[in-house]
């Protein structure tokens, strides 16, 4: 008796034999030898970018404004326990983020600078709530594969000092890095398919309107039809581009489009280095060995040309350059370790972006998974919040402002974020039994306009704030989010 299946026979030992033969073709895949310049290249741009980037806020005085001036920060969920350093730490930690910035890009002590400069930069990010920007995220993740990444065994410092440069790389990395940069553009164009932004060009609308004064493209945001076809193309740039850039055919019209859509929304909206991050990370769409070409043809322009006068030529191909060999194979249970993490990051960068969907609701209104998920631009709140303090034992009230305790980046950040307003909340009990006033009872009068509605109420003013724990479950204390259209907007 026979315990092997027929032929075509999809019985438990075919199914665990195609299985079987699925798990070594992607381990054949992932860990396939391939060029290592495109890592070197990508380290060294990101590492330049971030330098730059931490140039810009020793410059222009943002250490102070954003990190030294707020005398209440906002703080992460589990993370209240994250405090600022004195502000000669702050100015201090920006130079040293910039010194390691430099030596990621030259790949100096690389296994040193790299994990430091993450630890580093992510800390800059946990102080503050209201310093969030989806940028600095991405920054802070693409930090995290370069650090755990081998790339500076190729054009670094490291390299010429040990004397050991190696010429491949397993195609893994650069499937990883594909991937977050796949995500952040595929979420951010998901986001966009809502009434409000495809039928409504909102908050384009708004945005463009305040624009019309700008040289050239000004006069054009003026006609009606600006908005929903700057919209449109929006959301059709996000959902494409990668695979525009994943097709060889397209790929050099799709990152041509990459750099003009970025160099618009830069002159258009201040974003911050975003549009660079994005337009540097859109290369590892391009084959692995695109740095080697890119040299191979300058050094074909900068050297003369052989034998005289004439045009220069292309450099020959050599026959001595090594094998896409990796160096030194990683062991079975190295690899089995690789591919669990590298699993989970993914798994992760998923989960995040559609977490929103445990909340039900408008996320744009309730906010309740609206950070780490890549939704750029979706969303124009304008709002003011009063606090109302009640003493329970002598039923005195006092309406207090933000203002007294938040500089005026913190209040506009506040004021349409519903866990920011609680955390004010508590902090003002706080201050308030501090000052002997206590105990006292915390409300708050939240009016927030959402993509040009009329204003709303956004938390329940007769909810005692003071006395909510904030947390990851669905938040009663926020108001649902007013039904139909901006009013003064009619559907295209």
């Amino acid at each position: 008796m026979t315990t092997t299946d027929p032929p075509g026979c999809a019985g438990p030992l075919g199914l665990a034999a195609a299985w079987s033969r699925a798990a070594a073709a992607l381990h054949r895949a992932l860990f396939r030898p391939i060029d290592i310049a495109w890592l070197a290249a990508f380290r060294a741009l990101f590492g330049l970018t971030m330098c730059v980037s931490m140039a810009r806020f020793i410059a222009y005085g943002w250490i102070d404004e954003f990190f030294v001036k707020p005398g209440f920060h906002f703080r992460y969920w589990g993370l209240a326990w994250v405090e600022p350093l004195s502000p000669a730490g702050m100015h201090a930690l920006f130079w040293a983020l910039a010194a390691l910035a430099l030596a990621l890009a030259l790949g100096f002590m690389f296994r040193v600078a790299a994990p430091l400069f993450v630890v580093g930069f992510t800390y800059l990010q946990v102080i503050d709530v209201t310093t969030y920007l989806n940028h600095y995220y991405l920054a802070s993740l693409l930090g995290l594969l370069l650090a755990a990444s081998p790339a500076h065994r190729a054009w670094s410092i490291d390299a010429l000092l040990s004397r050991r440069s190696e010429r491949s790389v397993s195609a893994a990395w650069l499937y990883l890095l594909r991937f977050q940069v796949g995500v952040v553009y595929t979420f951010a164009g998901l986001a966009k398919a809502h009434a409000d932004w495809l039928l409504h060009a909102q908050p384009l609308r708004i945005w463009l309107g305040s624009r019309t004064d700008m040289p050239v493209l000004g006069p054009l945001f003026t006609h009606p039809w600006a908005a929903p076809l700057m919209s449109w193309a929006g959301f059709l740039f996000d959902t494409s581009i990668v695979w525009l850039l994943l097709c060889r055919r397209l790929r050099p019209f799709g990152y041509a489009a990459v750099i003009l859509f970025h160099v618009v929304t830069r002159a258009l909206f201040p974003i911050g280095m975003f549009p660079v991050i994005m337009v540097l990370s859109a290369l590892v769409f391009f084959p692995p060995e695109w740095p080697r070409r890119v040299l191979s043809r300058l050094r074909a322009r900068a050297l003369p040309a052989r034998g005289g006068g004439g045009a220069p030529q292309a450099p020959q191909a050599t026959t001595d350059e090594p094998a896409l060999l990796p160096a030194a194979p990683p062991s079975r249970s190295l690899r089995a370790l690789g591919l669990a993490l590298g699993a989970a990051y993914c798994a992760v960068q998923l989960a995040m972006p559609l977490r929103f969907l445990a909340y039900g609701g408008n996320v744009r209104w309730h906010e309740q998974g609206m950070r780490f998920s890549w939704r750029v631009m979706v969303r124009e709140k304008n709002g003011s919040v009063t606090f109302i303090v009640r003493s329970r034992q002598t039923g005195r009230t006092w309406h207090v402002s933000p203002r007294a305790y938040l500089t005026r980046l913190q209040e506009r950040e506040m004021a349409g974020q519903p866990d920011l307003i609680l955390q004010l909340s508590h902090h003002i009990r706080e201050d308030f039994e501090r000052r002997g006033r206590g105990p006292v009872e915390v409300r708050a009068d939240a009016l927030v306009s959402l993509n040009g509605r009329r204003i709303a109420r956004l938390i329940d003013p007769g909810v005692d704030l003071a006395a909510v724990r904030d947390g990851l479950g669905p938040a009663p204390y926020i108001l649902p989010a007013p039904e139909g259209p901006p009013p003064h907007i009619r559907p295209l």
